[in-house]
């Protein structure tokens, strides 16, 4: 991929960083430094400088020798998201179910130990907390962080804990790693998990996952709501019902967008043409 630059201004560093990100995609979310260096032509020196050099700046990470992109990767022209087709279906269905709830509804993903939020639909509310696009928050304290959390296996999900929060908050509050596991066994076996003034006073959320067409957890919806105007009960009672048709109802949309009948073929050898 690299070395194909020619005006006096082309950074071939820049390129060659931007050919590691491009090497990953659906079909190659994880990948051992060999890998990469032969998607993006490159020696395996070369790509293990720019792979960590990714690393430190936050839009690659490794474990277990495979390295993965993460979520910081949205900066990039929200990339990360349009390239899966998500936030646009996701987006009607969080409006209505804001419309029918009255209450702010999100979309986030897991980065390491923590969430990182990727969509959102919001209403006015005075609330302790103050949440963007790409804002990030641990995720054991957080019910969509939960989600996520209980859909990992259990070496994966030792692994995710482990790692240290980047969002600045304790990454644990009132329970033991025991306790924990515990609850996010239940969690997986009910489909949504509760977050009752864990993250911040007043702060009270349900979550349920979002799934890909092969049934795979790949983020997670919530409706929150300030604990003094809604019971845990009403929250549960009301909002809960709307919340798991919504999600439901984005990842079957989801589903179908993945399977579309669109294939992408490489140009003919010699004339630089393609076709479709």
């Amino acid at each position: 991929m690299a070395g194909r630059g020619e005006g006096p201004d082309f950074v071939e560093a820049l390129a060659r960083g931007l050919d590691v990100l491009a090497c990953f995609d659906a079909g190659h979310r994880s990948m051992s430094l060999t890998e990469v260096a032969t998607a993006a032509g490159l020696a395996r020196p070369t790509a293990r400088r720019l792979l960590l050099t990714l690393e430190e700046l936050g839009f690659v990470r490794s474990a277990g020798g495979a390295f993965q992109l993460t979520p910081k990767v949205l900066t990039l022209g929200m990339a990360y998201v349009g390239a899966l087709g998500l936030w646009d279906i996701a987006r009607p269905h969080l409006e209505a179910l804001v419309a029918r709830t009255g209450e702010s509804s999100s979309m986030a993903q897991l980065d390491g130990s923590d969430i990182v939020y990727v969509a959102r639909v919001s209403v006015p509310k005075i609330i302790a907390l103050r949440v963007e696009i790409g804002t990030r928050f641990p995720a054991a304290r957080t019910s969509q962080g939960k989600v996520l959390l209980a859909a990992l296996s259990p070496d994966r999900l030792a692994a995710t804990l482990a790692e240290p929060s980047r969002s600045g908050l304790p990454p644990h509050i009132g329970r033991t790693p025991d306790q924990l596991r515990d609850e996010l066994t239940a969690i997986r076996a009910r489909g949504w998990a509760l977050a009752d003034e864990e993250l911040a006073l007043g702060v009270r959320s349900v979550a349920v996952p979002v799934r890909d067409r092969d049934g795979a957890v790949q983020a997670a919806m919530n409706v929150t709501v300030h604990a003094a105007e809604t019971s845990t009960e009403q929250l549960l009672r009301e909002h809960l019902p709307l919340l798991l048709r919504a999600a439901g109802d984005v990842g079957a949309e989801w589903a179908l967008w993945q399977s579309r009948p669109h294939v992408e073929v490489a140009p003919r050898s010699g004339d630089g043409s393609a076709t479709a």
